[in-house]
Formats: C-alpha cells, sequence, structure tokens
C-alpha cells in the first residue's frame, strides 16, 4: 500500500510594494482623523466670529481658538462634563450653547457669577453694590438714543448656582444675559484665547494686524 502524498504548504503570498504602502497611507489618515476629532471634541476647536456683539474687541470675521479643556473635559451629546478643572472668571470671553436655540454656539463675555448680585444703572455696571471694572465694555457714541430697560437699566438679580451672567462688549448692539437670562455653565464649551485668522469681507482681504492677538479679558 502506497504511502499518502504529504501536501504541499503554498508560501505566504507577498504584500506587493504599492498595496503596503497604500495602507500605510490609510493607516496614517485614520490615525490623523480620530486625534483631529479628539482634539476638536476635547482640547481646542476653531470658531468664527459672524456678528458686530463683541465689537470693537471681536470684528466680524475674526476665527478664534476656544480652549475646550479650560473648564474641564465636557462629554458631546450628553450635556454633561465628565472632570471639572477650573471655573469661569470675570471678563472671560465664553463660546457656549445658546440656551434659547441649542443649535447655535454664542461667544459673550463673562460679567457675574454664581452668587454675585448684578445691576444696570444708566449703563453702568454694579456687582454685589459696587460699581465694577467694565474697560471692555463700549457703548454707542451716538446721542439720541434714548434708555431702555434691559439694554440700560436691569435688575437688580442675583445668579444662581452654576449659572453665570455674560455680555457683549458692544453694549448697545448685543443680544446677551440681559434680555435672554443667565448661562449654565455646563453649556459652556470652552474659552477663547487667540485670533488665528481675521478676513475684512467689505475690504476684501486679511486684517493681518490681528493675526495672534490674544483675547483680552
Amino acid at each position: 500500500m502506497a504511502a499518502p502524498k504529504k501536501s504541499k504548504k503554498e508560501p505566504p503570498k507577498q504584500e506587493s510594494a504599492e498595496t503596503s504602502t497604500i495602507r500605510e497611507y490609510a493607516e496614517a489618515l485614520v490615525m490623523a482623523v480620530i486625534l483631529a476629532l479628539f482634539i476638536r471634541t476635547f482640547v481646542v476647536q476653531a470658531f468664527k466670529i459672524p456678528s458686530g456683539s463683541m465689537l470693537p474687541t471681536l470684528q466680524i470675521g475674526d476665527h478664534l481658538l476656544v480652549n475646550k479643556f479650560v473648564y474641564g473635559v465636557r462629554l458631546p451629546f450628553v450635556d454633561k462634563r465628565l472632570l471639572e478643572i477650573g471655573s469661569p472668571e470675570y471678563d472671560d470671553v465664553i463660546v457656549f450653547v445658546f440656551p434659547q436655540d441649542r443649535s447655535k454656539d454664542f461667544i459673550k463675555r463673562v460679567k457675574a457669577l454664581p452668587g454675585d448680585r448684578i445691576e444696570l444703572k444708566n449703563k453702568v455696571l454694579f456687582i454685589n453694590g459696587e460699581r465694577a471694572s467694565d474697560e471692555h465694555g463700549y457703548f454707542d457714541p451716538l446721542p439720541d438714543r434714548a434708555a431702555r430697560r434691559p439694554r440700560d437699566n436691569f435688575g437688580p438679580e442675583t445668579v444662581p448656582d452654576g449659572h453665570v451672567f455674560v455680555m457683549g462688549d458692544n453694549r448697545d448692539h448685543s443680544h446677551d444675559s440681559r434680555f435672554w437670562g443667565m448661562v449654565p455653565i455646563k453649556d459652556i464649551l470652552g474659552k477663547a484665547f487667540l485670533l488665528y485668522w481675521s478676513w475684512d469681507a467689505g475690504a476684501f482681504r486679511p486684517r493681518w494686524s490681528r493675526l495672534g492677538m490674544r483675547i483680552p479679558t
């Protein structure tokens, strides 16, 4: 009886150099996308200024970097903060989810913190009964604008726990906490810290002098 023939093992197919290169590029691209999404979600995100509510500090067409880690790690889609690191401070310029339309992000300046008693008297800001430092506030120079409430006279009102009171620097042309209330701290996306690009649409040219400008607080 003849012995059974041993099956010959075929040698593994060698991956071509071209296929190997494509695979390496694909893996690198996937890793880059994952890293970019992680950074955008938890660390830094870019925002563009669409309106004049923060004039003259921020111009229409300014592009900002926002530190999303400064107040802690915020989980996307669930409106919860996983890790508390810091808290908003006076005059921080923050980006947050607009309370009246959660599909929009707003940018304003923090003017009062939890527990503060805030009041506006004829455009003058008072915190806990004392006139507040308000060097970034800009007011319309036209003398014929009549005093209005709540734009020019507001409160007194106490900021509840877990909230901040925000205002635009362009006080006569800003839709802010005077009109729609306080911002929950859990809805703050981050703190604006650097201007990396600015485009003047009217003049159709970049504002070179603003590039690299830190956001004043």
